[in-house]
């Protein structure tokens, strides 16, 4: 439990984020011990007093109650939600609260309850609670304060195909006098080639690129922006790409791995390869082997990879050194190795091409 003279909180000192919500007690109820047969004072939800807040990056909440000490008080601290005949805990204690509940008493006897980084599920009913050296002369502060707590959130469908169009909508319980929203995309200003309307934002013809998270704000209170809505855009393969293993020079006799690689929302879940010339597959799967290769195998091969949405191929050219050409260019070691490079240059072929010339 922390305390500090609250006497600065009072002379608008405090941020402007800062709230003060104070309810007065002219007189202190007692509360009965746990198996008691009395109990404290009704609670009657036309009693409650309201607080409302905005919740953004850091604000903070105070609520204030007055506390009239009669007999010697022993323990003095804030709780939510009380329930009749049941001691609960100190706010400092429950969990979600750490690092965020001060206590602050001043002069006047005020004892303030202030909430940092307030966030929705903030929402309760506050209570001030009074120990006493009596026994069974515990004291809750009645009825209470309730807590509401209001924010911008981002509303969008959250999924859309690529080449459809999207609408984002940043809305608030708030009451606001002809706001101007800020919108943000991974945490960066969206540039004026975004259509904004009013509280929406329009994306037309929707592509790859536009997924990311989106969230909003008001013009004049930038730090406190809405918590960011995600938006997922499905799109067919990009960017297929077909790998070799081992790279470098391919000799009859070895073993070969294609591997095809893409880009895509939802994944791909099918790879099927094909050799250029035939009309049938070759293999599927991401990876694709020849075992013991010949000249034979020399060519163009792709991969077609496809998922919900569409399907894409990349492709590339396979060129196998026969072991004939291997060993006249083992021979011809002794008569020059510049004579050598230029065999191997020759008949090693390795080169990927365009998937758009398929």
């Amino acid at each position: 439990m922390k305390k500090r003279d609250a006497g600065s909180d009072q002379d608008g000192s405090d941020q402007d984020d800062v709230q003060y919500a104070t309810v007065t007690h002219s007189r202190s109820r007692p509360v009965e011990t746990a198996g008691d047969a009395s109990s404290g004072a009704p609670d009657h939800d036309d009693d409650v007093q309201y607080a409302t807040v905005r919740t953004g990056r850091k604000p903070d909440v105070v609520i204030r109650s007055d506390q009239q000490e009669e007999l010697q008080v022993t323990l003095k601290f804030w709780v939510i939600d009380p329930v009749p005949k049941q001691d609960p805990p100190d706010l400092t204690t429950v969990a979600g609260y750490s690092g965020r509940v001060e206590y602050l008493v001043d002069k006047i006897n005020h004892f303030t309850l202030k909430l940092s980084n307030v966030m929705k599920k903030d929402e309760h009913k506050y209570c001030f609670r009074v120990l006493t050296d009596v026994e069974g002369q515990k004291w809750m502060g009645t009825p209470g304060i309730k807590l509401r707590v209001t924010e911008l959130h981002v509303e969008s469908t959250g999924e859309v195909t690529e080449g459809e169009s999207a609408v984002l909508t940043c809305k608030t319980t708030c009451s606001l006098t002809d706001p101007t929203f800020i919108w943000y995309k991974d945490g960066r200003p969206l540039t004026t080639e975004m259509i904004q309307k009013n509280q929406q934002l329009h994306l037309q013809t929707v592509s790859s690129e536009d997924a990311g998270s989106y969230s909003c704000a008001v013009r004049g209170s930038e730090h406190l922006p809405s918590t960011a809505q995600t938006l997922r855009v499905r799109h067919p393969p990009k960017s297929v790409s077909v790998s070799i293993s081992p790279s470098g020079g391919i000799v009859e006799g070895s073993s070969v791995t294609l591997t095809c690689s893409s880009d895509g929302d939802p994944p791909v879940e099918i790879y099927t390869w094909f050799k250029e010339g035939g009309d049938s597959p070759v293999g599927s799967g991401q990876s694709f082997s020849i075992i013991s290769i010949t000249v034979n195998h020399t060519g163009l091969y792709y991969c077609e990879a496809q998922n919900a949405v569409g399907v894409q191929k990349g492709s590339v050219m396979i060129g196998v050194q026969s072991r004939w050409m291997k060993k006249r260019a083992a021979g011809s070691e002794g008569t020059g190795s510049n004579q050598a490079a230029q065999a191997r240059s020759t008949d090693d072929t390795y080169e990927a091409l365009d998937p758009q010339t398929l």
